[in-house]
């Protein structure tokens, strides 16, 4: 037998060490001890070495205990065994009690610490390692860039890199291949790839495996494609942990061809069987829309993988085929397998586009039956498919029975609110947020904006766009939208285009919102030239543009540029109009008198006319007094929206207006037979961070008294400059006196009253209506602004007027 001149007994292990110092050295050990040991220890240290490899940690350490000759091997074995496991207090005390610490036992420690999530003790015993005098070797500097990776540490990761050189391991392959994927895991990959290409000798696959890795990682699916392109071309075998990471890079850019190539790969290599390649074959397809061959793949698998369902669960989900997700939910429980958590807030999000609020509640039910009631990401997916579905009662109860909401879970509430026209009730639930002490993001801020454009609560909104800029949060887009939105809908024109002007990014949303705006605020000409800016910004109308700017041209009177751009809908966009558009239409042509044409319009549209065109046209009905026509929109809308009290009132104002009272009753009574109820007109304005409510004749507010003596001032000397009362608006059948009593104090009257009563002089007075303003009430607004030089806007159920010295925005056209 031939002896072997060793310099060190330990010099193999840097042939042996690859990718685990803790299982590789006590894999070593044995041969070490067996050749250098005592042999009366052999026997033992591998029945240790045994032991603690199955995981019978008591045993083993009973063994240790009773051993009489405890060697380097038997303490660094011990040590390891409950490293691995996860018992690092009583790999501790061993350690503690080590007589002779090798590099060996070092390693084990700080690869325990960063294995059980405490990588800032693993980089400090890196560093008391080196204090005590222990010399590092490559293991070390291996476990000890595994946490600052895993942790993202740079800066201790940067430490490590300088002690590597300083100790001139900076050409050690393994201690470099920890250095890039150190690097590529806090970000920075063009220090890693920089280190990649520094290397001389790229024969080790774990190498080529972390660049891969990093590059897809941080976003570039592109080079983690040629890298494993090059790794392949220098004849570098791939493994189970390479093939997932170009397949996951393949999948963020949606490349299947060159994910089929890998395939390829795989089948060639051998790996198509391994669980986590796998996995990430049926992730890919799924990602690139490819659904039939994730699910062949899928099938394929021999072992039955949770992972790979949950991909294709969430893939069917996000590309909007939510039944097939159901279908492949109830497929899983067929199968036996496992629900987990990452199952669940995928197919609660499918029954959201598939609208099955039922089988939502049987998930439910099982959820809690499992146990899974306290995992935050499954209540956060409940919260938000309960809200989207409407069911906002059940949102509101998963989210009162967590313990810790997150932000997610706010978020989700409060958008569900908003989205479902419970705007206040979003307001409240923001307010319950701020006195929690959570500081909201992004998303809520602009549900928020949103909901505070809706009830038109402009100091609100105010002070929550103050407090967003106090708290450093950068802004965006949808902010900016639902910003622009607030202002222009509270009737604050100066304001909306001034964030406008100030956004660094505008889409199709933001000039919407804007053309949108000056149309309701009466300067629907202002709402065209911003179109024609729009489209010189190359920005493309959608949709709701044309929405917004057939309804500017119908507040403006503008029939002419409404007719043109309605064409050009589908002609030059290849829009085709909905029913928004035709009663935009409608109404254009309806206002202007052209009530043939309209019924012509209706006659020939492609889509069926909904409650929206049928309003449109009985308004116009009642501008022009054509009872006919008014007759049979009146009839359509009881049909459409039986519980609708809108078509009744109007039908029943143009029977008051054209005098034949006895129809008026009747249409009133047929009202009250059927049990609609009509909502009672309401104005409101909002002063010093309270809301005043105003109702005609109301007789509730504290103030009531002054405000009356004031709506009786307001009319005395608006009469001496040539107010009269219009008789016409007042649709009960009593004397003249009574008509203009019955005008007198009608909510707008009151809520202008006491905005007078309550502002500084010369300060503008805004008041908000549920209804459309009278016809009387407009009138004596002009004049009222006048009188009194106040700016008065008043936001009513169609549009805002902004009275000013006897003129009003919208031209008396409304």
């Amino acid at each position: 037998m031939i002896k072997l001149k060793l310099r060190s007994p330990f010099w193999f292990l840097q042939l042996c060490l690859q990718r685990n110092p803790v299982h590789s050295m006590t894999r070593i050990h044995p041969f070490t001890s067996s050749t250098f040991a005592n042999p009366a220890n052999l026997s033992s240290n591998r029945m240790l070495d045994s032991l603690s490899k199955s995981g019978r940690i008591d045993e083993a350490r009973q063994l240790f205990d009773k051993m009489p000759d405890q060697d380097e091997f038997t303490w660094n074995t011990m040590i390891a065994a409950y490293a691995r496991s996860g018992k690092l207090d009583e790999a501790q005390i061993l350690f503690d009690e080590m007589p002779d610490k090798s590099s060996i036992t070092w390693s084990s420690m700080i690869s325990g610490y960063a294995h059980c999530g405490r990588g800032t003790e693993a980089i400090k015993l890196f560093w008391q390692m080196q204090f005590e005098g222990a010399k590092p070797s490559q293991y070390s500097f291996g476990s000890v860039l595994r946490a600052c990776s895993v942790f993202t540490l740079l800066k201790r990761g940067q430490q490590v890199h300088a002690h590597a050189v300083k100790n001139q391991f900076d050409c050690n392959v393994f201690v470099l291949t920890g250095l890039v994927d150190m690097y590529a895991k806090c970000r920075r990959i063009l220090d890693a790839e920089c280190l990649f290409n520094s290397m001389p000798d790229k024969n080790s696959h774990v190498l080529w495996t972390a660049m891969v890795t990093g590059y897809s990682q941080n976003g570039d699916g592109v080079r983690a494609m040629v890298c494993f392109r090059d790794m392949r071309a220098e004849d570098v075998p791939a493994n189970q942990f390479t093939f997932p990471s170009v397949l996951s890079a393949c999948a963020a850019i949606a490349a299947h061809e060159f994910g089929m190539q890998v395939h390829s790969c795989i089948i060639r290599s051998g790996f198509v069987a391994n669980v986590f390649v796998g996995s990430a074959l049926v992730d890919m397809y799924a990602k690139c829309g490819l659904l039939d061959s994730a699910k062949r793949m899928l099938v394929s698998m021999e072992v039955e993988d949770v992972v790979s369902w949950n991909s294709l669960i969430v893939s069917s989900v996000r590309q909007g085929f939510g039944k097939e997700a159901v279908s492949l939910f109830k497929q899983m429980r067929e199968r036996g397998l496992r629900i987990d958590d990452f199952t669940y807030p995928s197919v609660l999000n499918s029954f959201v586009s598939v609208e099955d609020i039922k089988s939502a509640k049987a998930v439910h039910g099982m959820i809690l039956k499992a146990g899974f009631e306290d995992y935050k990401v499954i209540n956060n997916a409940l919260i938000d498919m309960y809200a989207k579905l409407g069911s906002l009662a059940c949102a509101f109860q998963v989210f009162n029975s967590m313990t810790d909401q997150d932000i997610i879970s706010w978020t989700s509430l409060i958008t569900g609110y908003g989205h479902h026209g419970d705007h206040e009730e979003a307001l409240k639930v923001f307010c319950q947020l701020r006195t929690a002490n959570i500081d909201p993001d992004q998303y809520i801020i602009a549900s928020v904006f949103s909901a505070c454009a809706e009830l038109t609560v402009l100091e609100f909104g105010r002070q929550v766009q103050a407090n967003f800029i106090r708290s450093g949060l950068p802004s965006s887009l949808s902010v900016d939208n639902s910003l622009v939105t607030m202002y222009a809908k509270c009737g604050c024109l100066e304001e909306a285009f001034q964030v406008f002007f100030l956004m660094p990014v505008r889409d199709v949303v933001s000039w919407t919102a804007l053309i949108v705006g000056h149309a309701q605020n009466g300067k629907g000409l202002d709402s065209l030239a911003l179109y024609d800016q729009m489209i010189m910004n190359g920005i493309r109308p959608d949709y709701v543009t044309f929405v917004g700017l057939l309804f500017a041209c119908s507040h403006a009177g503008q029939v002419e540029a409404g007719l043109h751009y309605f064409e050009s809908m589908d002609k030059v966009y290849g829009i085709k109009p909905g029913p928004e558009h035709y009663a935009c239409m409608i109404d254009l042509l309806g206002r202007c008198g052209k009530i043939n044409e309209a019924q012509e319009l209706l006659n020939q549209m492609t889509v069926k006319p909904d409650a929206a065109v049928w309003k449109a046209l009985l308004a116009a009905c009642r501008v022009h007094r054509n009872l006919g026509l008014g007759e049979i929109a009146a009839e359509n809308l009881f049909e459409l929206e039986p519980r609708n009290a809108m078509p009744y009132v109007l039908l029943s104002n143009i029977y008051s207006a054209a005098g034949r009272w006895a129809d008026a009753a009747r249409i009133r009574s047929l009202m009250k037979l059927r049990g609609v109820i009509k909502d009672p007109g309401c104005s409101w304005m909002e002063l010093n961070g309270k809301v005043h409510t105003f109702t005609v004749e109301d007789r509730d507010h504290q103030r009531i008294a002054e405000i009356y003596d004031k709506v009786d001032e307001m009319l005395f000397l608006i009469r001496k400059v040539g107010y009269v009362p219009d008789m016409n608006y007042s649709l009960h059948d009593m004397d003249e006196e009574g008509k203009e009593l019955d005008l007198a104090y009608h909510s707008e009257k009151l809520a202008v009253a006491f905005g007078l009563l309550s502002t500084p002089p010369g300060a503008p007075i805004r008041v908000f209506k549920n209804l459309r303003i009278c016809g009387d009430c407009h009138y004596a607004m002009k004049f009222i602004s006048k009188v009194f030089q106040r700016h008065i806007i008043l936001r009513d159920a169609n549009c805002f007027h902004h009275f000013n010295d006897g003129w009003c925005s919208c031209g008396d056209y409304w």
